[in-house]
């Protein structure tokens, strides 16, 4: 049985993001009032507003990880879906890395990705920014010059808030990812324990209108999977998390495209 510690400790998180995202959203509807008939648009610029609060949050807590998973191993043309302030560039080891192209659809941080690579010794011509989702591999791969031009794929927490994952991921690895590429990913998943799964389940519209979109009991390892074809799938825990009583286990992957036979 979940606990209610546990079951509460999403509500800081969430009333932090109403209280950091409302005032700044409110303040410019007043300023264009024609926002209210936009709402794609109205939740980004809400969304903006909040990660500019959790944003250095959630890199912090995603430290340990990110050192372990994408500085031994991303290399070349990196794609790094879902950017948000390009916080992952800071863990790609610059000698191994020869683009660094980010896919954020929220192009109100945009400015903030650039600023990072910049900071961390990209030239102008070694980044790429687009403002398309995930799922859109045509606008990728046409930016890119063709199909299968990314080496390594990078996903931190974001396969969580993609409309149809499922679709997304095998796009990208079907068409956008080279043979004997990888895919690093780092999220938040579903939890295998009955209950708390039960409770992620019905709290995931509250937690999703705060969060862009944002689902607590996704289950992503069974996404990645039906991914490939793959010719490595490791898979590991985030050291130090138990599964009970936990809203936001995660899994940590490693998987190597198969090469064309």
């Amino acid at each position: 049985m979940l606990s209610i510690t546990a079951l509460y400790s999403l509500f800081p998180d969430w009333w932090l993001a109403l209280k950091h995202g409302i005032p700044r959203t409110w303040g410019a509807i007043m300023a264009q009032p024609r926002l209210l008939f936009r709402p794609s648009e109205l939740s980004r610029l809400f969304f903006s507003f909040v990660w500019e609060k959790f944003a250095p949050l959630v890199d912090e807590g995603a430290r340990e990880v990110k050192e372990s998973l994408v500085r031994p191993y991303a290399y070349g043309v990196v794609l790094d879906i879902g950017a948000g302030h390009g916080h992952t560039i800071p863990y790609l080891d610059r000698s191994r890395v020869s683009k660094y192209v980010a896919v954020e659809p929220n192009v109100r941080m945009h400015s903030e990705i650039r600023d990072m690579a910049q900071k961390h010794g990209y030239n102008a011509d070694d980044v790429v920014v687009l403002g398309c989702g995930a799922e859109e591999v045509e606008v990728i791969s046409a930016t890119l010059g063709g199909e299968h031009r990314v080496d390594t794929i990078v996903s931190i927490l974001t396969l969580c808030t993609v409309p149809d994952p499922k679709t997304a991921a095998s796009a990208l690895v079907r068409s956008v990812l080279k043979s004997g590429g990888q895919f690093l990913w780092y999220e938040h998943i579903a939890n295998p324990l009955p209950d708390v799964r039960t409770w992620q389940r019905l709290l995931t519209p509250l937690w999703a209108a705060a969060f862009d979109g944002c689902r607590l009991d996704r289950d992503t390892p069974t996404i990645m999977f039906s991914a490939g074809p793959w010719a490595t799938t490791d898979m590991w825990d985030k050291p130090g998390e138990k599964k009970a009583h936990n809203l936001f286990w995660h899994q940590v992957g490693r998987f190597v495209k198969a090469h064309e036979q």
